[in-house]
């Protein structure tokens, strides 16, 4: 009973649309409420949640891209994506995927990325003939490159309540991001093929155009190789490295660009307090609610469950899938990976599952959930801001959707793509 009620505390208040963070605090306090822990512990835990230093890299990584924005450096990647790209069938659509894959290499957050090119590109795509709906599925389907980018928010979570390397995890992402990146624009070609969406430049760019558009870009671009360079070479961690990417991004915008004043320093410092603030009150929630788990020992008894019924890691593998694209429908990707992750990732690694596979397979199951009805995160976020309505917006995202499963299941059963390159770069971990 002790475990049932909180249990169904959280469902019944995520189903009446109450807040994530209050949904898991909630159900958290009606279990002391009955049981003979102290309620001190309650408060002692939710501090305990943000006490880590690696959290520190949540706050830091969301200023320095929300810092980004505010330099210019997004006008100047559209500019170089749309040299890129734009040649292409469906060339604004395509300058619409690449930009997400490389902003998301500066945001870290689907979610952002989704609002900024809600608002930056999808009123020039209707302009340019593109139905509105067709164009929000597409900027909510690009967003989704964006946690499995480094350095995506996500990954640090994961790093943090799993203690799996995040600078392994951040190189695991490279591979699966840039193909689901090159996946994405060969459905966005075909789709536009079909439906006339045509190219914004006759012709493919030369390579004076591309060098003198990368020439303005080279700077963004060069933050998630600082990154991933200096936690690999051992300069910083990659707490100190998400220090790192806002002092880049403030010698970005008011010593080069100079496109940062003293009023869109306080803008940005706000925008970028609140976003973190959001993020790290759902952290602190849950690891409060993963305590009260653990103390009745849900994760040692799932655990003893299914390696009973389960005997081979790829259903072990299917039966996560499944479950976790079915809460992604109602639940928050963060919460979902900060309740679940620390009691599958055991289970995972009796069965032999590489952590940072595991991992990635985990998080872009919680990305997907964001594009899927009834709740999700990113969906809503898109059709608000595009003013699309959600029937019209489900309608042209299930090919998108269809294509995200299928990365899903290249990723879930082929480790290779994930593991390749930390294990090239960081050796095979022992």
């Amino acid at each position: 009973m002790e475990v049932i009620i909180p249990i169904s505390v959280l469902f019944i208040l995520f189903v009446i649309g109450t807040p994530v963070a209050f949904c898991i605090f909630c159900s958290t306090l009606s279990y002391f409420m009955m049981s003979n822990q102290p309620m001190i512990i309650l408060v002692q835990r939710l501090a305990g949640g943000l006490e880590s230093v690696t959290l520190l890299a949540i706050p830091f990584f969301i200023m320095a891209g929300v810092f980004m924005n505010h330099t210019g450096i997004s006008a100047r990647l559209l500019k170089f994506c749309e040299v890129l790209t734009g040649h292409m069938n469906g060339g604004l659509a395509q300058v619409n995927v690449v930009l997400s894959t490389l902003m998301g290499g500066l945001s870290g957050s689907n979610i952002a990325d989704a609002a900024m090119n809600s608002k930056l590109l999808v009123p020039q795509m209707v302009k340019r003939g593109y139905s509105a709906s067709f164009s929000a599925a597409v900027t909510a389907a690009g967003s989704l490159i964006t946690p499995i980018i480094p350095p995506g928010i996500a990954m640090i979570i994961y790093g943090y309540v799993n203690n799996v390397s995040i600078g392994r995890l951040f190189l695991a992402g490279i591979v699966p991001g840039t193909m689901l990146c090159l996946l994405m624009m060969g459905l966005v070609s075909i789709i536009s093929q079909k439906r006339g969406y045509l190219p914004i430049r006759e012709k493919r760019a030369s390579c004076k155009e591309i060098f003198i558009s990368a020439k303005d870009a080279i700077l963004a671009l060069l933050l998630p190789v600082i990154i991933i360079g200096g936690i690999r070479l051992g300069v910083f961690t990659p707490t100190e490295a998400g220090a790192v990417a806002v002092i880049y991004a403030l010698i970005l915008g008011l010593l080069i660009y100079r496109n940062m004043d003293v009023k869109k320093l306080w803008l940005a410092t706000r925008e970028s307090a609140l976003g973190a603030a959001n993020v790290l009150l759902i952290i602190c929630v849950a690891v409060a609610f993963s305590k009260f788990l653990t103390w009745e020992r849900i994760p040692q008894s799932l655990a003893s469950w299914m390696t009973a019924v389960v005997d081979s890691p790829l259903t072990f593998l299917m039966l996560v899938n499944v479950a976790l694209l079915i809460l992604g429908m109602f639940l928050e990707g963060n919460a979902i990976m900060i309740v679940l992750a620390p009691l599958l990732a055991p289970i995972a690694n009796s069965y032999g599952i590489d952590p940072i596979h595991f991992g990635i397979v985990f998080i872009f199951n919680g990305a997907i959930g964001t594009i899927t009805p009834p709740l999700g995160t990113v969906m809503f976020t898109t059709c608000s801001i595009t003013e699309v309505p959600i029937e019209r917006f489900i309608k042209d995202v299930l090919p998108f959707w269809g294509l995200l499963l299928i990365e899903l299941g290249l990723l879930t059963y082929i480790p290779t793509i994930s593991t390749w390159l930390p294990n090239l770069i960081y050796g095979v971990a022992q």
